[in-house]
């Protein structure tokens, strides 16, 4: 294949063609046909690899001895025949460089057909590949002999870019001098290889070269090697290419410093805030922006009414209960002469029981519900004294469970955390409460039966009104009652809870049918809700206020009134209940309904009281519905499902 550069076309001056000597050519070195498969290059390209090899080149540096050692370190012959841009390093150290001039026009037609064969033959001797290209310095010099002195036919050609345009101009030096720049050149060539070294001739990497002195050699590319030494004479100007843009002096500056994202805070809404309806859903067609606008200002009008009235009816609610409490510090003096000389008259007279319903006083409720509760086990005064000691010598001698004090623990993190008396290591009652789990542990360790989550509770509940030797006392009768003892019975007692289930259902359908259905058509049983009420005594998902009301009368009518006010729960819940998804249903059933969640955090409501007070469950509307059920609750309907289900009892 013929490769001949642009200027071929151009004629050329007689002075021009009188310096070239004959035999040599400049097709391989600088033509920029197709077939070379030679990039075309930018200005950009240009600095960007002058930058590169200009920041490789800081670190080469001529030793003590000069451009002898530098040339006697790497071994090579350099064949005078060949065209100038081809070099033959494959010589070992042993052998000195040659140079050997054999005009041969055959051999220069074949060189020049293959431009990647003639163009950069830069096969590493054994010497040089020993340089570490990462550390980027010389290995010390080897003691070689110096190479003799051979004149080239070839003047040595100096480039110089520092001029808006490339001058090319013939410096006279020995060929000794010639020779050991060639040499040092080809070393820089090699330990800065680039990534395609057939384009090493090419414009893109012509740089200025001084004379041949014995200092430091900068290098700006590494392929400025293979036209270093061409033979051009020195008043013609370097040929250029059309393809090929001039170089220029390339400027180089510090890399610019990295970007770094500024964290911005969020200042109002953002653009897409103020321009998305939040009015009518993202598939439906976008709303006029006055429509828009109004439809929000009658949405936000709507939200400031419904807080006011929100916040209209908890203050009607904060009265009634202190007109409540009133009433019930104010009628004392009835409890006092009527009710606690003989509790049991509240069984023989209705107005008193209305009263005890009520709600008995706080200061009243201990003895009250010591009397109301019994003492079925008959235990002695020394009974929680005793399990007690039984208990610390348990937990000193290390003989305690671990799993059932972790399981303890745990369960006292979580009783009560509104009114912090039981927190863990600070709370004033903590100390009083574990001693109390753990004798009741004790004492149940002799009929076999382990701890049960919830029961901390209700001790911490008893804890709050009576001394822990009575609270005991009335723990363990409470719990001794057939409906709780089957809840925390264990697996012993599976059948019986299986049997309270089946009256929860009868109640349930009786009384609140369109429930009980929707119930049956989602498959959820008493059992995924009810021991979660039963067990802790409803404390975990009724305010305070209304869960003690609720235990008043528990301690004076027995386990009928744990299914009354359960069903009660229910009612309240009826307009929430109809959920098509049982999962949803479910949640709801457990406090976690995450639509409730977020409106009771929008509207400010403390959310530590109960479950379900996100729901709006509190005393006045669940006692409403246990007034309610007086239409159809009967206790003999009670007492015929007992002794149906449960006939040994």
């Amino acid at each position: 294949m013929d490769h001949r550069s642009d200027d071929e076309d151009s004629p050329r001056s007689p002075a021009t063609r009188a310096h070239i000597p004959t035999g040599f050519s400049l097709d391989d070195a600088f033509s920029d046909k197709e077939d070379m498969d030679v990039p075309e290059f930018s200005p950009a390209a240009i600095r960007q690899e002058f930058a590169k090899s200009m920041n490789a080149a800081e670190t080469w540096q001529v030793g003590e001895g000069g451009l002898d050692d530098l040339v006697t370190k790497i071994g090579f012959s350099v064949d005078a025949d060949a065209s100038v841009s081809t070099f033959d390093i494959d010589a070992g150290h042993d052998s000195p460089p040659s140079l050997a001039y054999s005009p041969s026009p055959s051999r220069i037609q074949s060189q020049s057909s293959s431009h990647q064969d003639s163009l950069y033959e830069v096969p590493l001797s054994s010497g040089f590949s020993s340089i570490s290209l990462s550390e980027n310095r010389l290995p010390p010099p080897r003691q070689h002999e110096e190479p003799e002195e051979i004149v080239s036919d070839y003047p040595a050609v100096q480039i110089d870019l520092s001029a808006p345009e490339a001058v090319a101009k013939e410096v006279h030096v020995d060929g000794a001098s010639d020779v050991r720049a060639s040499m040092e050149t080809n070393a820089s060539d090699s330990a800065h290889p680039m990534q395609h070294p057939q384009y090493a001739a090419s414009l893109d990497h012509i740089r200025a070269k001084g004379p041949p002195t014995p200092v430091n050699v900068p290098l700006a590319n590494a392929g400025a090697a293979s036209t270093s030494a061409l033979p051009l004479p020195s008043p013609a100007p370097l040929p250029t290419s059309s393809s090929l843009p001039t170089p220029t002096t390339p400027k180089f500056s510090d890399p610019p410093p990295p970007n770094r994202h500024r964290v911005t805070r969020s200042v109002g809404p953002s653009m897409l805030d103020k321009v998305i309806s939040k009015t009518r859903p993202p598939y439906l067609p976008p709303k006029p922006r006055t429509e828009d606008r109004k439809h929000q200002h009658d949405w936000e009008e709507m939200m400031k009414r419904s807080r006011a009235a929100e916040e209209k009816r908890r203050r009607a609610l904060l009265e009634r209960r202190l007109a409540r409490e009133r009433r019930i510090e104010e009628s004392i003096e009835i409890w006092e002469r009527e009710i606690v000389p003989d509790w049991t008259v509240v069984n023989r007279n209705s107005s008193l029981r209305r009263l005890w319903w009520q709600g008995i006083p706080t200061r009243l409720r201990a003895p009250m519900w010591q009397a109301a509760v019994g003492n079925a086990l008959a235990l002695s005064k020394d009974s929680y004294k005793t399990c007690s000691s039984r208990a610390k010598r348990a937990l000193a001698s290390g003989s305690f469970p671990t799993t059932v004090l972790n399981l303890l623990e745990e369960d006292i993190r979580t009783t009560l955390p509104s009114i912090h008396l039981f927190a863990p290591e600070r709370g004033p009652l903590y100390q009083d409460l574990r001693e109390m789990l753990c004798a009741w542990v004790v004492a149940r360790s002799d009929e076999g039966l382990g701890y049960v989550r919830g029961v901390a509770k209700i001790a911490a509940m008893i804890l709050l009104n009576m001394p822990s030797a009575q609270g005991f006392v009335v723990l363990r009768n409470v719990l001794e009652r057939h409906c709780l003892r089957s809840f925390y019975g264990g697996m012993s007692s599976r059948d019986d809870v299986e049997a309270y289930y089946r009256i929860f259902d009868t109640l349930l359908a009786d009384g609140m049918p369109k429930i009980y259905f929707n119930f049956k058509q989602h498959q959820v049983s008493p059992a995924a809700y009810l021991p979660d009420w039963l067990v802790p005594l409803f404390l975990d998902h009724l305010p305070f206020e209304a869960c003690a009301r609720v235990w008043d009368v528990i301690m004076l009518e027995g386990d009928a009134f744990l299914y009354r006010a359960a069903l009660a729960i229910l009612g309240v819940l009826e307009p929430r209940l109809f959920f098509p998804d049982k999962t949803e249903l479910l949640e709801l059933l457990r406090g976690e309904n995450k639509a409730a969640l977020e409106a009771a955090k929008r509207e400010g409501r403390l959310l530590n009281n109960g479950k379900y007070e996100m729901y709006g469950v509190d005393e006045e509307n669940l006692w409403e519905r246990i007034d309610s059920m007086d239409e159809w609750w009967r206790e003999s309907t009670w007492k015929r499902l007992i002794e149906r289900e449960l006939p040994d009892l």
